[in-house]
């Protein structure tokens, strides 16, 4: 992972987890040729195992042009409780949590009438 291609290390992204893609208003520009416009996603890796009901997928963030690695995204999903959550962690794109209720009505939202 490359400190110096980044504007800022670890952007807190709130609630926005990308399981794919790139935060590219994020990318000071490689710092191996310069070029600040074109990433791939490479070694990318899904993993998920019956003893833990979590999927972890993960993949490296290099630049188009020469290779040089930029960043390693981590992305967490699991389900609990009626619940899904959601992690992510990369240098690149930022680090963010969220939770969903699997059902329609969150019940976490309603609001008390009385």
């Amino acid at each position: 992972m490359c400190q110096e291609c980044v504007k800022e290390e670890y952007p807190d992204r709130g609630t926005i987890c990308l399981d794919s893609g790139t935060y590219l208003a994020n990318l000071q520009g490689c710092q191996g040729c310069g070029h600040k416009d074109t990433l791939s996603v490479v070694d990318r890796t899904t993993s998920s195992t019956q003893d833990s009901p979590q999927e972890v997928i993960e993949y490296d963030h290099v630049c188009g042009n020469c290779n040089h690695v930029i960043a390693t995204h981590g992305h967490r999903f699991w389900v609990e409780d009626d619940y899904q959550y959601y992690e992510m962690s990369c240098m690149l794109c930022g680090e963010a949590e969220d939770t969903r209720s699997c059902f329609p009505d969150d019940p976490r939202m309603e609001v008390s009438l009385f």
